[in-house]
């Protein structure tokens, strides 16, 4: 058996009705026949331009239905997909298209300046595709200005055969981690479509396409779902470009779904409660506390305004949500199911930790995934019930490495005892039952006077204090400790930070060394867009200030 995406979009959008809805942005819907044709089109216009199979593509854009609109083109046409964060300035842009070898890059109009500061920097680009481009020929598709129009390559018909797909097809997905230069995840086709084979969404009433043999029975598979109705409606409330947002919506598609993005540059919570309702969305997906914070705030202010029953599944991945956020989200629609996915870039499915109105809320447990271990820095399997921390391990289906850097791909990806593992530096331990308790990333452990400290299980007690909205904790360099503890917190709109309360507090349910020594205050945490906490912009926030007071 094996599985190719652009195989899997080719037989979906045979039988899903062509008035279905796929793709909606705020006023815009495609439907599923748009959808099929626009990205056969595309695809076959990049190839008619130039392009060949297993070409690199970056894709430069906000969340819309473009971004999913070229990801299913580029499946069709055997190339590779290239996240890459619509953050970053020059360098970091030029790093990223340089590293990956793309020969194509798509980006939306709004980032014209900076594609001209860096085109001269980048002679291996054979393509540059421009989305909502205003005051362009769109009837061919011809070069404006060394770009291509997307709106054109989508209109034009073409019935060239495609190259023959295979399940070693690639895709790519940066990730920056917390140290370093972002790193090109590899993974092939065949292997992450058998992860979400399995059901990623967490629906009770919706298998995905796990009893599935080959990608041909698809068809059958969506006529059998034809009586619930159209596929799921879902939300990726985190960017596309982010492995938690792009995986949402590839599995509602790949259902015969309907992909919902939402049109304001940052996440509006009022938005996305009312597109909730509007569009009867039934899965919402997100990055932890920075987007449930806002969502819970925004439901509890207007209680009235909003209606969410018809969500069945919210899923953080990435980072966890808070178990105060979860109860109160909860308390709008006590049907819900609260998952939150444990996994990385590196491997998906270390573990889930569910969460309904029925049961008492717990902090960072999940139920170990399938083919996942606990082993200590030596490579040794750790003892579940033990107490020892250990980094969690995935073996197959994971990704191939990192892109052109075997270095740390033999680190990240060793072979234990004959077996191949995903091993991205997550501390955690696990209990008798099989249930993790995730510590923190490896990379930010903190060690202090001989203790190791992790900073996800301190941020969670500062968390939940009254008066702190957001709270990271790093280790500043300490002659006395080796590394000192040490919060940021985000506070409450209108309260003061009360540092030895806070301590006091953290010191009622934490051992002493894991105390932060000291607790600074910011305005804004500025987690990036994902939720993803900036590790090291923070540390360089405390040591400045610190630096300051003496």
């Amino acid at each position: 058996m094996s599985w190719n995406f652009g195989d899997i979009f080719e037989q979906v959008g045979k039988v899903v009705p062509a008035d279905a809805p796929a793709l909606i942005h705020g006023d815009r819907s495609i439907n599923w026949g748009e959808l099929d044709r626009t990205t056969t089109n595309l695809a076959h216009q990049l190839l008619k331009h130039g392009a060949k199979a297993g070409d690199k593509v970056t894709f430069y854009m906000r969340n819309g239905p473009e971004y999913l609109q070229t990801l299913i083109a580029v499946f069709k046409a055997s190339m590779i997909h290239v996240n890459i964060n619509y953050r970053y300035v020059k360098d970091e842009l030029t790093y990223i298209i340089d590293n990956s070898d793309s020969s194509i890059v798509v980006f939306d109009t709004e980032f014209s300046d900076r594609i001209e500061a860096i085109k001269s920097a980048l002679p291996e680009v054979r393509l540059w595709v421009e989305v909502g481009a205003k005051n362009s020929d769109k009837k061919n598709g011809d070069k404006k200005n060394d770009y291509l129009n997307f709106e054109a390559l989508t209109a034009l018909h073409c019935d060239d055969p495609f190259p023959v797909r295979s399940p070693d097809d690639l895709l790519f997905l940066y990730t920056g981690g917390t140290t370093g230069l972002p790193k090109g995840v590899m993974w092939r086709h065949d292997d992450l479509c058998t992860i979400l084979k399995a059901g990623f969404d967490g629906f009770r009433d919706f298998d995905g396409f796990r009893d599935i043999e080959q990608p041909k029975d698809l068809a059958s598979h969506i006529e059998n779902i034809k009586q619930h109705g159209p596929g799921n409606t879902v939300i990726p409330a985190s960017p596309l470009m982010h492995g938690t947002g792009l995986m949402a919506g590839v599995f509602a598609l790949i259902n015969g779904g309907c992909v919902v993005t939402m049109t304001k540059r940052g996440f509006d919570a009022e938005e996305t409660l009312i597109a909730i309702e509007k569009h009867q969305v039934k899965s919402l997906s997100m990055v932890g506390d920075a987007f449930a914070r806002p969502l819970l705030k925004e439901l509890d202010s207007n209680p009235e305004k909003y209606n969410i029953n018809s969500l069945k599944v919210i899923t953080s991945s990435g980072v966890m949500c808070s178990p105060a956020l979860k109860q109160g989200l909860l308390r709008h629609n006590d049907q819900m199911v609260l998952l939150d996915r444990f996994g990385a870039s590196e491997a998906i499915g270390f573990g889930t930790s569910e969460t309904t109105a029925s049961q008492g809320m717990t902090v960072a447990k999940f139920m170990v995934g399938e083919n996942c271990k606990v082993f200590t820095e030596n490579h040794e399997e750790v003892e579940p019930g033990s107490g020892i921390p250990g980094f969690i391990a995935r073996s197959a289906p994971i990704p191939l490495g990192y892109y052109k850097d075997d270095e740390k791909t033999a680190k990240t990806f060793p072979v234990i005892d004959g077996v191949r593992y995903s091993i991205p530096g997550d501390w955690c331990t696990v209990d008798k039952d099989g249930t993790l308790t995730l510590l923190g990333r490896g990379s930010v452990c903190i060690n202090t006077a001989g203790e190791k400290v992790y900073p996800e299980e301190v941020e969670e007690i500062l968390k939940s204090y009254s008066t702190v909205e957001d709270a990271l904790v790093i280790g500043i360099p300490d002659e006395k400790w080796g590394q000192s503890v040490t919060g940021v917190v985000q506070l409450v709109e209108g309260q003061d930070l009360d540092e030895q309360a806070v301590r006091d507090f953290v010191r009622e349910k934490l051992a002493g060394y894991k105390v932060p020594k000291r607790i600074l205050s910011k305005r804004n945490l500025e987690r990036s867009p994902n939720g993803k906490a900036d590790y090291k912009g923070i540390t360089k926030f405390a040591v400045d200030s610190l630096a300051q007071e003496a």
